[in-house]
């Protein structure tokens, strides 16, 4: 699918700058940082969920030793 991506002349350069430091395209470089920001969201969602069952699990002993 083909897809246009207006970007300021700052960020046109970081991707540039990015293509060129990684030898790749410019238009690999977007999908890397698309596929790496979304495998970051998804490992930040997992980490908070297993932090919130952990917290529920052990709330009491969390709280005796809290005291």
């Amino acid at each position: 699918m083909a897809m246009t991506l207006r970007l300021s002349e700052a960020d046109e350069k970081t991707l540039s700058d990015l293509a060129r430091q990684e030898g790749i395209s410019r238009q690999e470089a977007t999908v890397r940082a698309i596929r790496e920001t979304a495998a970051r969201r998804g490992h930040q969602q997992a980490v908070s969920e297993m932090s919130e069952r952990a917290r529920t699990r052990y709330a009491e002993l969390l709280d005796r030793l809290a005291q």
